[in-house]
């Protein structure tokens, strides 16, 4: 099994390019087999989770061409509206199938997805929207089935803004018959670019990015050509990386208004950030200040840099506390800096961060973002780290031990 090799104390300096949004891809490959044409993905990330859904799709009929950061889509001889079972458990996108399935034949099966295990993460909000649009839904030891003679649009109220079921809700409504309305809706970014997609594809789609959203189903949808969005999570957690090691990093390719609650809480602790048009440039230099951050849903502080920010915060003069408000389980991380020798105490959904001086240590990857986090710690430990299961790390960071590399650390990826 795979392993990142870290010899910290090197400050980054330089340029870094970020990739295409996972979580903007992944939803946009599902919506092409809405198409009765095909379609051309730009800027689409090379990682585990998208090469996973792409054979997902291939083997329900779909021709699917990769080659590089671009993906060609052909819908026409999809033949099932089944996943495979094994595969979509890899993945928690592999739901966005049921939407899609649903829309397009009106049936669609599949196991219950997985993903990082970061807390209780059910799919009810997407099953209620898909039976208030008129599904008749199953769930037996672990498979989803859903059927409609017709779906037809209605008004949704989401308990919760899910990301997961807005979009979901928002690929079934984008054929239904009649005007579908999704209250208290996600509003993040990706959900947004999804939308567009959709939209240049012939949906009528009015709202994304807000949280009331409304949709007025079509009859049929042609491919199209689409460039994703820049990924703001990898974005986030190169720019801390540059704070961290006291570096002097330009991040390319950021849309900074997706990020401005990281660029805020940045300034506050005292760093030094230029916002520029074709990205950020991060300096940290002098100390840095505690500050309190509370994830929430976008545009709130993004709980996929709760992690990465954490070891941030363990490099400052005072103390700190993180108040993640998202996923009850998403700590999983602190036992692992704390081998590293971080003061961190958790006391229910809140963490406790004090100033402490990290050294290398054998730890070991319990999720995505914990990995980034192990990854940015490792960069300021004294000696070397060994940072094991580094493939869920690969599930959402394309190449990020190149990209650090070409930045000045001293890590390499050791079979």
């Amino acid at each position: 099994m795979s392993k990142f090799i870290v010899n910290g104390g090197n400050s980054l300096e330089g340029l870094v390019k970020i990739n295409g949004a996972k979580n903007a891809a992944l939803p946009i490959i599902a919506a092409t087999l809405l198409a009765d044409t095909p379609s051309n993905l730009k800027d689409i990330p090379i990682l585990r989770d998208v090469t996973n859904l792409c054979e997902i799709i291939r083997r329900m009929g779909a021709d699917v061409k990769q080659s590089g950061h671009s993906v060609e889509i052909d819908p026409r001889s999809l033949n099932t509206y089944e996943t495979d079972k094994e595969l979509a458990k890899k993945l928690r996108a592999s739901y966005y199938i049921l939407g899609v399935m649903l829309a397009k034949n009106g049936e669609a099966r599949t196991s219950l997805p997985g993903g990082c295990n970061i807390g209780n993460r059910p799919i009810d909000l997407h099953l209620k929207g898909f039976k208030a649009l008129g599904a008749d839904v199953s769930l037996n030891h672990g498979i989803v089935e859903l059927k409609a003679n017709k779906l037809i649009g209605d008004k949704i109220y989401l308990d919760y803004p899910s990301v997961g079921a807005s979009i979901n809700i928002m690929l079934a409504a984008s054929m239904a018959e009649g005007k579908t309305i999704i209250e208290n809706a996600a509003r993040e970014p990706e959900l947004v670019d999804l939308a567009n997609f959709l939209t240049v594809m012939g949906a009528k789609i009015k709202g994304a990015g807000t949280d009331i959203i409304k949709i007025e189903g079509v009859d049929s949808l042609e491919g199209r050509e689409h460039r994703i969005i820049p990924d703001r999570i990898e974005a986030g957690t190169f720019m801390i990386a540059a704070a961290l090691t006291r570096g002097d990093v330009f991040v390319k390719n950021v849309l900074t208004e997706h990020i401005k609650s990281l660029i805020a809480k940045l300034h506050e602790m005292g760093l030094e950030i230029k916002e520029e048009i074709s990205g950020v440039r991060v300096s940290g230099n002098g100390r840095l200040d505690s500050v309190d951050v509370k994830t929430l849903p976008y545009p709130g502080f993004p709980t996929d840099l709760q992690s990465q920010i954490m070891v941030l915060l363990t490099q400052t003069d005072g103390t700190s506390i993180i108040k993640e408000t998202v996923w009850e389980n998403r700590f999983m991380h602190v036992d692992e800096l704390k081998r590293m020798g971080a003061d961190i105490t958790i006391d229910g959904h809140s963490a406790l961060i004090r100033a402490s001086n990290l050294s290398g240590a054998e730890v070991t990857v319990t999720d995505l973002r914990a990995g980034a986090a192990l990854v940015l710690a490792a960069l300021i430990g004294e000696g070397s780290s060994e940072i094991r299961k580094i493939h869920h790390v690969e599930r959402g960071y394309e190449g990020i031990e190149e990209k650090l590399y070409g930045l000045g650390a001293d890590i390499k990826r050791v079979e």
